[in-house]
């Protein structure tokens, strides 16, 4: 399928809620760790699979917010294999020259995870690729109050006149900044929703949803067939197919 994609019509930034990963462990008489651990080959085929298109943003949803309720042992393990994860990835991260960052609290992370996060953010800073965003403790209700304070504070400094707040501003307080918006937003495992994910950034995105397909068991093939569905959509924005057809005519 890699060959039908048309390089010159990627999407600037990919999205990915990488969920099923318990029901996948579930589903072979194990432990939802057990899904979590397996994830790990996705995560570096999606990684990988962008890197070499030429695609520039992808974050995928790490840790949600509201996945703090989950169990107790669950957490404790899926913050043990990220530290894990992020050291055995660096050295496959400078190889395919991608930039790491985080979008999220992660203040509320266990130390170890943020001095492992912080090394490698240091690492690959200088790298020109792929720029992989992993959204940790993070929720689309919480980036858009966080934005809000801070603008309110521009407010009351002086920086800003509220009759200066538009769009532009508000997207630029958010965590993910001057990054494009989300042009493509992947879900694993049969759910259709967006799940407090990039509530903004996500406005004019086109989702595709994997119906029988749990995140363990994404290839890069997967990815392929997604942006393959993106390039074969008319994107309107709100316009008229035949202003868009008459526009591209120009």
């Amino acid at each position: 399928m890699k060959e039908l994609i048309d390089t010159g019509n990627l999407p600037k930034h990919i999205a990915v809620i990488m969920d099923g990963n318990g029901r996948w462990a579930q589903n072979q008489g194990a432990a939802r760790v057990f899904g979590h651990r397996n994830a790990i080959k996705a995560v570096r085929e999606v990684t990988e699979g962008c890197a070499e298109l030429g695609v520039s943003c992808l974050t995928l949803y790490a840790f949600s917010t509201e996945n703090w309720a989950r169990p107790e042992f669950e957490v404790r393990a899926l913050m043990e294999l990220l530290v894990q994860s992020i050291g055995n990835e660096l050295p496959t991260m400078m190889k395919n020259n991608v930039k790491l960052d985080t979008i999220g609290n992660t203040a509320s992370l266990p130390k170890s995870c943020q001095n492992q996060l912080e090394k490698a953010i240091w690492e690959t800073r200088n790298n020109t690729g792929l720029n992989l965003i992993l959204a940790l403790g993070y929720s689309g209700k919480w980036d858009i109050t966080q934005a809000a304070r801070k603008i309110a504070e521009d407010v009351r400094n002086g920086v800003l006149l509220p009759e200066e707040i538009n769009e532009e501003v508000v997207a630029g307080n958010l965590s993910t900044g001057s990054r494009p918006e989300v042009d493509l937003m992947l879900r694993t495992g049969g759910d259709h929703r967006i799940s407090n994910f990039l509530l903004w950034q996500l406005a004019y995105s086109e989702l595709y949803f994997y119906e029988d397909l749990f995140w363990p068991d994404f290839r890069r093939e997967h990815l392929y067939e997604a942006i393959l569905s993106y390039q074969n959509r008319e994107r309107r924005f709100g316009k008229t197919g035949e202003q868009i057809k008459a526009n591209g005519a120009k």
